[in-house]
Formats: C-alpha cells, structure tokens, sequence
C-alpha cells in the first residue's frame, strides 16, 4: 500500500521543521540586539506594549517600567542622542541606534542632542511630572523603527512569549497519528487514539 500524499507531505513537513529549529513569529526578533534595562535593578514591568491597530488610534506604545522619582535613567542600547527637551511639559530623551531609536519620559536629561552613549550609560533621572503611573513614578520607554512602534521589552528579553504548537515537541510520527503518550493525549491513562 503507497502511502497518501497528506503523509508523504506532512512527514516531509515535520522533518524538515525538526532539523531547522524554531522560526520565530517575526523575523525582525530573531535580528533584535540585545540590550540593557534602562532602569536598576529590573524594574516592575506597570504596563506592556499594546500598539493601536490603526497609527492614530488608541494604544500604547511602549512600557511604562515602576520607578522612584530622581532614579538615573540609562541608555538600553549603545547609540547617540538625537533629541533631549521637554514636549508637552514633559522630559523626553531619544537615542538613535541605526535604524531604531528609543525613548524614555519623563526624564530630566543630563545629555545633549549628538552625545554618543553606551549601553548603561546615564541619560537622565526619572521626573514625576508627566508620569503615565502618576502619582507614582514611572518611565515610558518606547522603541520604534522608523514610524513602527516596537516592543522595547524585546531589547532585554521580556517581550510577548511565544509558544510553539504542541506538535513541533512531537516526534513526526506523532504529528502524523501515531498513539500519542498519556500526558500528550489530555487524558491521564488514556489508551486510545486522540
């Protein structure tokens, strides 16, 4: 008996995603530099990234990461300032990192715009005027590359967690209907097929 093209194809399928490992949801992830929380120690994450569907509709386009008012505010990646004023009242410093920039507010700037920046470096100290978590003090660091907003969480490893479809943990012959174990089934003890 020849086997039926829909095993043939999802034999060669699961083959081929086994021996080339996970792809990641967005291939701009798998190039992300890795980068340093521009606040010590690991700050409570407040509130996460959630970008607008649409670019003037409602959203946030950034984290705002718990603080204490006059806390240093550092660089998340190596890069140069291209913008450290005040907008709206607000402190905000910008640095450029090649195609990506990030932000931070509301930030008391101790840098001026052309300033070269490491990784940890200070730029600033956390203001309380303008603070998305007021009365408490938080900052508001976005990433964004060109007019696209990014999940800075990315930059250090804390972003979206992205689960893998049970099958890809599966032996291709698992995927292809073979019993599967126990625990896979959904059902303690189970003996038959799913």
């Amino acid at each position: 008996m020849r086997p039926s093209w829909l095993v043939v194809a999802l034999t060669s399928i699961a083959l081929t995603l086994s021996s080339t490992g996970p792809v990641p949801a967005d291939a701009a992830e798998a190039d992300d530099p890795v980068g340093v929380w521009p606040l010590q120690p690991e700050p409570e994450v407040v509130a996460r990234f959630d970008p607008p569907d649409q670019p003037w509709g409602e959203g946030h386009r950034g984290v705002d990461l718990a603080g204490r008012v006059g806390q240093v505010v550092r660089s998340a990646l190596p890069g140069r300032v291209v913008f450290a004023g005040r907008i709206a009242g607000r402190g905000v410093v910008a640095v450029g990192h090649g195609s990506t920039r990030t932000t931070y507010e509301p930030v008391a700037a101790t840098v001026r715009v052309g300033d070269e920046v490491s990784a940890g470096g200070s730029i600033g100290t956390l203001e309380l005027a303008g603070s998305h978590c007021f009365p408490r003090a938080c900052l508001h660091w976005g990433w964004l590359r060109g007019e696209d907003y990014l999940d800075p969480l990315r930059l250090v490893g804390a972003g979206p967690v992205r689960l893998l479809p049970l099958w890809r943990a599966l032996p291709a012959l698992a995927v292809l209907g073979a019993r599967p174990v126990d625990v896979l089934a959904g059902r303690p003890g189970a003996a038959g097929r799913w």
